[in-house]
């Protein structure tokens, strides 16, 4: 049979690998099960209809045609894109059973139809918060997501990120005062938020193109591009968009808005997340209407954003009640895969395995398994050796794995029990019923490289 081949686009890990995704995982449920948000998990499959209520998305679905055939609705089926939209309908079938507001965490994989690259994947992980109440959401969860989402990431084995933040009421007042018309959805002002969200892509002069293309005059594409160019702090914003000479009552709610997010964060931890407001962000997907954020990793800038979401505050509606909502979504796979490949970061051992009980001959095996279930009792990762073979083969069998100790059984009552660290050499000792490894070797750790030092 032919070798196989991997599927580009769906990443599989080894297990060093997946133990730093695991570590990952885990302190992203423990931050946000801090901050009192509860888990769900929500299908894997949408109808289309539900899934292109997102937006432009209709080239980077995955339909499911087995499923479409088994099913009683007559709506196509699609893998779900993201988790936002899954939720926002999980919320409608659900609202006599939740108590709003509403905060939840998720982590599942979703799956986009996109050309694979560096950070962009075909099948990934995302981890979501969002928080969404019935008829009107508190702007001050705004700033909560931010305030969440950033002290998991100053946790994460991450190089420091720039968490960059606007707000899509702030951009619309402003491109209203210049003469604009229309919505996010049609005329020159959607137009325009499309052309800016851009930027990063085609650069000031591509923009320019664009919207000149819109039907912008020249000094409204020149309003336009100054407002995507202001980087600014909660000190200096106000008086960075007021030097721009545009007035409007939209543009004054969202830049209030925008300042009490930024003044809410001062207390993140500046040399891992930096809170700023990037007017030049906008999110291309058309149900955002207020905050809008995306986040990007110091020196690895190129993969784009890692960390992205916004204020949705008409996408959850059931006919009766509507239900604003305002989260943001990490995207695991595409924040750590790149590192794990340059070797940004690492697991200090390939196996949760801190000690292999070696067999003397295989009548002695059980007596290696009482004491590898002794070591586990108290939270000691150890497993039996597979053979009986030699000593120095068993050592090399635990050294292979990278398996910082083995356990010599006592094999009758004058002989004591010993333990080696195969890294130093050192035998000494120890009762199975009391001895513990040092709390560095106790589990596998996740270790940073500065990504200044990698070649």
């Amino acid at each position: 049979m032919a070798r196989p081949t991997p599927l580009s686009g769906f990443p599989e890990l080894l297990p060093q690998a997946r133990l730093v995704e695991q570590h990952v995982l885990d302190v992203l449920r423990e931050v946000f099960e801090l901050h009192g948000f509860s888990s769900i998990e929500t299908r894997a499959v949408e109808p289309l209809s539900v899934l292109l209520r997102k937006g432009e998305i209709d080239k980077e679905v995955y339909g499911v045609r087995r499923l479409q055939a088994d099913s009683e609705d007559k709506d196509e089926l699609a893998l779900h894109f993201d988790l936002t939209v899954p939720f926002a309908r999980y919320v409608t079938e659900n609202a006599g059973h939740l108590q709003f507001p509403f905060r939840r965490y998720q982590v599942q994989k979703v799956w986009r139809g996109e050309r694979p690259q560096e950070g962009r994947y075909r099948e990934f992980t995302q981890a979501d918060i969002d928080v969404v109440d019935r008829g009107t959401l508190a702007v001050h969860h705004d700033a909560d997501m931010a305030r969440v989402m950033g002290e998991a990431l100053s946790r994460l084995p991450l190089p420091g990120v720039t968490l960059q933040v606007n707000n899509r009421r702030l951009v619309e007042g402003f491109y209203r005062g210049l003469g604009l018309e229309g919505d996010v959805l049609t005329g020159s002002i959607g137009a325009t938020m499309r052309a800016v969200d851009k930027l990063d892509k085609v650069g000031a002069r591509g923009v320019a193109d664009l919207l000149a293309q819109a039907g912008l005059t020249q000094d409204q594409v020149d309003g336009a591009l100054g407002l995507a160019q202001v980087r600014a702090g909660a000190g200096d914003l106000v008086e960075s968009v007021r030097a721009l000479g545009v007035t409007h009552e939209l543009l004054d709610q969202g830049l209030e808005e925008l300042l009490a997010v930024l003044t809410a964060v001062d207390d993140l931890p500046a040399d891992r997340v930096a809170v700023v407001a990037d007017l030049s962000v906008a999110r291309g997907l058309d149900y955002y209407t207020g905050t809008v954020y995306e986040t990007r990793m110091r020196g690895w800038e190129s993969l784009g954003s890692i960390c992205s979401g916004g204020r949705y505050d008409a996408l959850a509606d059931d006919g009766r009640d509507v239900y604003p909502g305002v989260g943001i979504s990490l995207g695991v796979t595409r924040a750590i895969i790149p590192l794990l490949g340059r070797g940004a970061v690492r697991a200090s051992r390939p196996t949760p395995t801190a000690v292999v009980v070696a067999v003397a001959d295989e009548g002695h095996r059980r007596d290696a398994d009482r004491v590898a279930q002794q070591l586990r009792a108290r939270g000691v990762a150890t497993e039996v050796s597979p053979t009986a073979a030699k000593f120095g083969k068993q050592i090399r069998f635990a050294d292979r794995r990278g398996v910082p100790f083995v356990w010599f059984p006592s094999l009758d009552a004058a002989d004591g029990h010993q333990v080696k660290d195969i890294r130093s050499g050192e035998q000494v000792p120890a009762d199975p019923a009391s001895w513990l490894p040092p709390a560095a070797d106790l589990r596998p750790t996740v270790v940073s490289e500065d990504p200044a030092q990698l070649p």
